[in-house]
């Protein structure tokens, strides 16, 4: 008999009883409308046999507990086969299954999910979207099903809401078969602020793959006998003790060390490389705890505490920084540095030693559940250079549009000058925010679904977790969007009928970022209530 762990259910105590209190009005509803039905059939079978015992009356009571059963025992069979949860949200058993198959998916945002040594994986639930083969296009043609002006009547009060400003636009589109359900404006552009990101990450994923993994190296020049660490743009590298999964650069000392001992080499000139990326290192922001400068070589996105996402404040240059703590390193692993200066390897340096990323899609994960803007600009750089472009945010702003168009997205309106959405000068539409959702659960295309995968989860992950704490909890996966005067909601949601809906809810000239927040949330609670139909 295999007993399952308890901790991570009473971590989730307080999110369950939250769904508990959301559904239990729907038990009863339910409940009550299959009354009749039941005594319908009770008089098609005919008058009860005299020879056996006859049942109570059943009251309304029983109807409601008999339901609460039911939909309690389908809970406990959904978490059942999906598997169990990590305290994030994400799937343990995919993420070990992924460590079985060495490959990337479901990893969570802790890890790159190829760590040895793990356990052998649970089995995993069907992909979520396995079904979905009618879709092929991000928005198809179809005619919106019966039931538009209902869902109009219920989303259009919610989104005339006063707190959304001045301008607002919605689309919501079902996601099997690319049928839009709902439009508002959806072909009107407007600042997406950090829903930028999802542009980003369909992207990155569709230029370099979901198991691409950025490597950070120190090789050693053979005739100067220089030691050079070459940045190779990867955004997670962590000078952190627990590496928690991530490049450390702690480990990358270590094993150079080992190497130049087996050279007899106690003493080097260190120097950094950064030449990967060209281009203004600063965001059009400005200084900005945000976003530290984009550099190729990085460590902990030049924090300057031990945060690892939201604002912090930043070092002013982040390559200059990695690379003296990279040596405090070396000296305690025994190798005399100089104070460390940018170079450039050469083509003849001999590489000692290497530390790679998880692969891409955990990458994408953990940039669409934190919003990570230092994240976001790697990625768009990356692209850039897998693109053919310069490593710089005009470069990644290009090859995004281009990946995007090649991909058939509308992109009538679309502006791109970063990858975060921190330009106020981005432009997006709700219909190209609901295509690349859409796109993203393609079938046929299985390497963009970190897409889904990262974006937080209602009450429970990343920019979510606070929000829906009375509504929704584990209903609406969505990604965040705010500047001053804008907010921004786009992601994914299951209907009362059991429909998996993409949607974007974009507010212009915003007063209060807290009201508009809950205005938006009520808006995409409503959909998941509705039906449509």
């Amino acid at each position: 008999m295999v007993v399952p762990e308890l901790g991570p259910w009473r971590a989730a105590g307080p999110q369950l009883e939250r769904i508990a209190n959301a559904v239990r009005p729907r038990l009863a509803r339910a409940a009550t409308a299959a009354k009749p039905r039941l005594a319908r059939w009770a008089r098609a079978l005919g008058p009860w046999p005299p020879h056996l015992p006859r049942a109570r009356s059943v009251r309304t009571w029983h109807y409601i507990a008999g339901a609460a059963t039911a939909g309690l025992a389908l809970a406990a069979g959904v978490v059942t086969v999906a598997g169990p949860w990590d305290a994030n949200g994400q799937r343990t058993a995919e993420r070990d299954r992924a460590v079985a198959l060495q490959r990337s998916g479901g990893a969570d945002h802790g890890g790159s999910g190829t760590t040895e040594g793990a356990p052998r994986p649970a089995p995993s639930a069907a992909p979520v979207l396995a079904g979905l083969d009618a879709m092929r296009s991000a928005v198809g043609t179809q005619q919106a099903i019966p039931g538009t002006k209902a869902l109009s009547a219920v989303l259009g009060p919610l989104l005339n809401a006063p707190a959304l400003g001045d301008t607002h636009t919605a689309a919501v589109v079902d996601v099997a078969t690319g049928t839009r359900v709902y439009g508002a404006d959806d072909n009107k552009a407007l600042t997406p602020a950090s829903t930028t990101k999802i542009a980003t990450a369909v992207a990155a994923l569709s230029a370099l793959g979901p198991d691409h993994r950025l490597t950070t190296r120190a090789a050693l020049e053979p005739d100067t006998g220089e030691l050079v660490l070459v940045g190779g743009g990867d955004p997670t590298l962590t000078a952190h003790q627990n590496a928690d999964g991530w490049a450390s650069l702690r480990t990358l000392a270590a094993n150079s060390a080992k190497a130049l001992r087996r050279h007899g080499i106690h003493k080097v000139t260190l120097s950094y490389d950064t030449t990967l990326y060209s281009g203004p290192a600063l965001h059009p922001i400005g200084v900005n705890d945000n976003l530290a400068p984009v550099s190729a070589l990085t460590a902990d996105e030049g924090r300057t505490d031990d945060s690892t996402s939201g604002p912090a404040t930043r070092v002013s240059d982040p390559a200059k920084d990695a690379a003296g703590t990279f040596a405090g390193f070396l000296e305690d692993a025994g190798i005399t540095t100089t104070p460390p200066g940018p170079s450039k390897a050469s083509t003849r340096a001999e590489t000692l030693a290497t530390v790679s990323s998880p692969p891409l899609s955990a990458l994408v994960e953990r940039m669409l559940t934190n919003s990570d803007n230092d994240i976001a600009e790697h990625l768009a750089r990356q692209t850039a250079l897998a693109s053919g472009e310069p490593g710089s945010f005009d470069g990644g702003a290009r090859a995004i549009s281009a990946r995007l168009t090649k991909l058939g997205l509308p992109m009538s309106g679309a502006a791109f000058h970063d990858g975060s959405g921190l330009d106020r000068d981005d432009r997006l539409t709700a219909d190209l925010l609901t295509g690349l959702l859409v796109t993203a659960g393609d079938p046929d295309r299985p390497g963009l679904r970190p897409v889904l995968t990262g974006l937080p989860v209602a009450g429970f992950t990343g920019t979510l977790t606070d929000r829906y704490t009375d509504s929704a909890a584990g209903v609406v996966r969505a990604k965040t969007g705010t500047l001053t005067g804008v907010n921004t909601l786009a992601g994914t949601v299951v209907d009362s009928d059991g429909r998996l809906l993409a949607f974007a809810f974009m507010a212009s000239g915003t007063a209060n970022p807290a009201e508009a927040e809950s205005a938006l949330d009520k808006t995409a609670t409503a959909l998941a209530s509705c039906g449509c139909k």
